[in-house]
């Protein structure tokens, strides 16, 4: 579109490197401070990974039929006769085509859903005849999703009135300065419940420092599971498990599943939070009655929710096992740019009857 040696062209090659490169920029800088420099660099740079996504795709299935037209010859003659302009006007048609995807998948950021489910587990839960659990995963608190968005969020968890809240991991985003600049816990704390709130680390707990993180978060009432079972209410346990990124820290793995589940008793019902959901056969191995994840966002934009549904076995949502239920959340915030073209943000209301 400009001439070798321009200066737009020179202006344009260095915008686009800026551009690429201000996520990155945005991100380690934010480990030394935050501020409006920051905030913007990491903003303008998350967009930016979903413009290139889908600039990317477009050009491949130009290019794909570019190829094809060169045996089949399908496209119109005229198609060959001003090479210029062609590229002028599939430049302006990709722009647009990117811009309106990227809109609408940011805008549907901030209206997640409300799933609601019905569970039957057949044990006994002490004098209890049915639990409402409200569960959100992968809020991912940060620079992206600050306090206004989690004011959101919180408001809708609160409607539900829930007996129990339970968070499968990835509360906090990386670094945990831009939570602590904002006072984003005290939002976290007008979240309510009967019994409580409860909650496990994820992968970016670890990420951005686990034990900071960890501190932040009990001390704006979540109560975190590290490795270890609760009964609640002498009528059911919640169980949680240390994400897997402990097991790349060097000094000690997370604790199997097992010797969790030695801990409770197992004719009462048996709840477990693990963030990622591998190995789903563990759970059923040693009588879980549900097991509640994150982690994998669906893919969060198309077409990567086919990469996430190869590498899980359940990518998103409900799943039975044996007598083992199990509920993959695909997250109520996101990592990255804050767009989601696959599916919804969720909160997702489960209502077990024990029989």
């Amino acid at each position: 579109m400009f001439e070798p040696g321009s200066i737009w062209r020179i202006f344009w090659i260095w915008t686009v490197v800026l551009l690429a490169a201000s996520f990155v920029i945005g991100r380690l800088l934010e480990r030394r401070m935050v501020n409006s420099l920051t905030t913007t660099l990491i903003w303008i740079g998350s967009f930016w990974l979903a413009i290139m996504v889908y600039i990317l795709l477009q050009l491949l299935l130009i290019d794909f039929v570019f190829l094809i037209n060169r045996w089949l010859d399908f496209l119109p003659a005229g198609v060959n006769l001003d090479p210029l302009k062609i590229r002028q006007t599939l430049a302006i048609i990709i722009a647009a085509i990117t811009f309106i995807v990227v809109l609408l998948g940011h805008i549907n950021t901030w209206f997640p859903q409300i799933k609601k489910m019905d569970l039957v587990i057949h044990k006994e839960a002490g004098t209890l005849k049915k639990l409402n659990i409200v569960v959100f995963s992968d809020v991912h608190l940060g620079t992206l999703i600050e306090k206004r968005h989690l004011a959101r969020i919180v408001e809708k968890v609160n409607s539900l009135q829930s007996d129990i809240i339970l968070i499968p991991g990835d509360i906090i985003d990386e670094d945990i300065s831009p939570v602590i600049h904002s006072n984003v816990g005290e939002t976290l704390r007008k979240l309510k419940a009967n019994y409580g709130v409860y909650a496990v680390t994820g992968n970016h707990e670890y990420i951005g420092g686990v034990s900071k993180a960890k501190e932040y978060l009990k001390t704006h009432g979540i109560h975190l599971l590290n490795d270890m079972a609760v009964f609640i209410e002498n009528s059911f346990y919640v169980i949680g498990r240390e994400d897997l990124m402990k097991n790349r820290e060097g000094s000690t793995n997370r604790m199997p599943l097992s010797q969790i589940v030695e801990q409770t008793d197992s004719s009462f019902p048996l709840i477990l939070l693990d963030h990622q959901p591998f190995k789903l056969e563990q759970a059923v191995e040693n009588g879980i009655d549900l097991q509640l994840s994150g982690h994998t966002h669906n893919g969060q934009l198309w077409p990567f929710n086919y990469i996430t549904r190869l590498v899980f076995e359940k990518s998103w949502g409900y799943l039975r096992k044996g007598n083992t239920h199990f509920y993959v959340s695909c997250g109520v915030g996101g990592w990255g740019p804050p767009v989601r073209t696959v599916s919804r943000p969720e909160i997702v209301k489960l209502t077990l009857y024990f029989d």
